[in-house]
This record gives structure tokens, sequence and C-alpha cells, in this order.
């Protein structure tokens, strides 16, 4: 049932979308051939495992990413649970914002993977936490792009290289530098 609430979610938002999105670039050209770019990074976080993974819910995210500030489509509260979907501005390229769905949400097994889309691409990001020692933690995230044309497939591979340039330390240095902060 969730599979098909996800799917009915991500179809209306698509759907209610199109009209700002030139039709003819979402895979139509027969010559296309979509690609697929992934890459994954793990980085060591200062704190035990069911204190860091609540912060790669969207709304917590807030707390040690700076600029981060998603807008809430639903449910009609901030939570994190499978189905949840909001958006957030593009990051250039032509793309003025992306949808995103929380499509696996696991905290029993620190697990969280979102489905984010765009006119041109869409891609999931998936972390799983695991603890390392008693007070630090290991959070292992994976980005998976998909071309939709072949600006999607240019844009994705440009993204990847940025974002993982250094493998998500950015991402560490945040977040640990917020545990730091919150228990003074």
């Amino acid at each position: 049932m969730k599979a098909i609430n996800l799917f009915a979610c991500i179809f209306l938002a698509f759907a209610h979308n199109s009209h700002h999105m030139d039709n003819t670039s979402i895979v139509s050209d027969t010559s296309f051939t979509s690609q697929r770019v992934a890459k994954t990074a793990s980085i060591l976080l200062n704190d035990r495992v069911d204190k860091v993974f609540p912060l790669f819910g969207a709304f917590e995210e807030r707390k040690w990413s700076e600029g981060w500030n998603p807008t809430l489509i639903y449910p009609q509260k901030e939570i994190i649970e499978e189905g949840t979907t909001f958006r957030t501005p593009g990051h250039g390229h032509g793309e003025t914002g992306f949808i995103w769905t929380v499509s696996k949400y696991d905290p029993g097994r620190f697990l969280i993977q979102y489905l984010v889309y765009s006119a041109n691409r869409i891609w999931t990001i998936t972390i799983i936490c695991s603890p390392v020692s008693e007070h630090t933690s290991s959070a292992k995230i994976t980005y998976s792009f998909t071309g939709l044309n072949a600006l999607g497939n240019e844009i994705n591979e440009h993204f990847l290289q940025i974002i993982y340039r250094h493998d998500l330390a950015d991402w560490a240095e945040d977040i640990n530098l917020y545990i730091k902060t919150k228990e003074k």
C-alpha cells in the first residue's frame, strides 16, 4: 500500500508541475540514452547512532546544514515517515525546484532513502548509519542519479563531482560541529 501511495504522490506532483516543464525534454527523443551515475562515501560522526540518525531527516537537517529549508507538502506536520514529501529550490542549470519523497524509512536499521526529481533527472539518496563505538557512528551515503534527457545526464555528472569532491567530509564537519555545540 505504501508503494502505491508513494507512486501516486510522485505522479500527482509530476502532473501538477508538468505545465512548468518542456514535455519534449522528458525522454521523448528516441536517440537519447539515459545514464546512471552513482557514488558512495562514508563519514565518521561523533555521537551514538541513535543520536546521529535523526539528523538525516529532512527537517532535522536544518540544525546542521546552513541554508537548508525544505517546504513541506505532505503530511501536514513535519514528521519523517515513508511518503513524507517536500520541495526545495533548484541549484542552477535552469532547475527551479526539486520534489523530494521519503521512499524508505527504517529507523530500526538506521536507514533513510529519498527519491528526488526535477524535469531533467531523478535520483535517490540513501543513508545508512551504523555504530562504530559507544560514542561514534558512521553514515554511508549513496547518491544515484538517472538522466531523463541529455541535460539531465550532464547535470548529474557535474553535480556528483561537486558533491563528492571531498567525499562528504563537509557533511561530517557540519554535523560534528552541530553535535559539539549542542552539548554546551
